[in-house]
């Protein structure tokens, strides 16, 4: 079966009531297997502190847990998070009291809407979440299919007897074993030396699997997270991009030319500098063009997140749409 990534939000630890604790840095995983059913899930474990653990939680899963002990700016900012990142699958786990009433008009016309709200037993939603791991079908490529993926690493390390070794979540097509990627926005290229999904091997990886690849023709130092790895010859790299930008509905005011921003697409976040501002029908409606520290990643009509560290009670701005 295919595996389910969760972002789960609001209580540091909460994860560990449902899987078992893996990789910790400023994000930590938790694994859980019952079966062939398998769930990465993902805590922001520097959050709310630094903002880039909330982001790369929320970019690599495809569903959310948001436990929520209190109603504050921190669970506003989680839900603008997911918000604008799209997720619209997930669980409200109300605790401390607090009601379903005081959750409702927060998510009223947002992506949020769909989520179910529950009470907090960890058992329950345990078995709930392996239920719809259970339903994620196996990566398959069609008859005539190019196996052409992208994995965006968020660790990588060295492992005796194996080599270097690189974390991520395939964000899009299929990945196989042999293949030959680029490494971005490097330049150089590596071969996949070998799959293993949730400590078993496997040839073949698909769009939502959590992999761990083992890699050759290439050192641990060029393989920090960010790096995307891709064999698809859509993707490119820049350091300058222009987009359509829509700022959430929540950001108080004009985004202005010389502001430095972050940019987060997959697992890359980069400063970007507002270089203009063209104001369409308001100033939630805008075009931009930025430079960045760094070259990003992406393809033509990707939609990336924009955010701006300095923001008080709001750090998620909106999202760009890179032409």
């Amino acid at each position: 079966m295919g595996n389910l990534t969760v972002a789960v939000l609001g209580s540091e630890g909460y994860a560990g009531n449902l899987g078992k604790k893996g990789t910790s840095t400023d994000i930590t995983f938790y694994n859980l297997k019952k079966d062939d059913a398998t769930i990465t899930f993902i805590e922001p474990s520097r959050y709310p502190e630094r903002l880039a653990p909330l982001f790369y939680a929320v970019s690599l899963a495809k569903k959310a847990v948001i436990v929520v002990d209190e109603v504050n700016s921190t669970l506003g900012e989680c839900i603008v998070m997911l918000q604008v990142a799209g997720i619209e699958s997930g669980y409200f786990v109300l605790r401390n009291y607090i009601t379903k009433e005081k959750i409702l008009p927060l998510i009223k016309e947002t992506s949020l809407e769909k989520f179910e709200i529950i009470n907090d037993d960890p058992i329950q939603l345990r078995e709930k979440l392996l239920t719809e791991a259970a339903k994620q079908k196996n990566s398959e490529l069609s008859p005539n299919q190019q196996p052409i993926g992208i994995v965006p690493v968020d660790h990588a390390f060295n492992v005796k007897g194996v080599g270097v070794v690189i974390l991520g979540v395939v964000a899009n097509g299929f990945i196989q074993k042999h293949a030959n990627l680029n490494v971005l926005p490097t330049g150089k290229t590596t071969q996949v030396r070998s799959i293993q999904k949730h400590d078993e091997e496997h040839d073949l990886s698909g769009e939502g699997d959590r992999v761990g690849l083992a890699l050759k023709g290439i050192e641990v130092d060029s393989l920090d997270r960010g790096t995307i790895l891709t064999n698809d010859p859509m993707v490119k790299t820049n350091n300058t991009l222009k987009g359509c930008v829509q700022l959430t509905k929540y950001w108080p005011s004009p985004l202005k030319e010389g502001m430095v921003m972050h940019i987060g697409h997959w697992t890359q976040f980069l400063t970007a500098k507002i270089e203009t501002v063209t104001e369409e029908t308001n100033f939630r409606n805008i075009i931009l063009t930025l430079t960045l520290d760094k070259p990003l990643a992406y393809k033509a009509g990707d939609k990336a997140i924009l955010m701006y560290l300095e923001g008080i009670k709001l750090r998620v701005a909106g999202t760009i749409t890179i032409s």
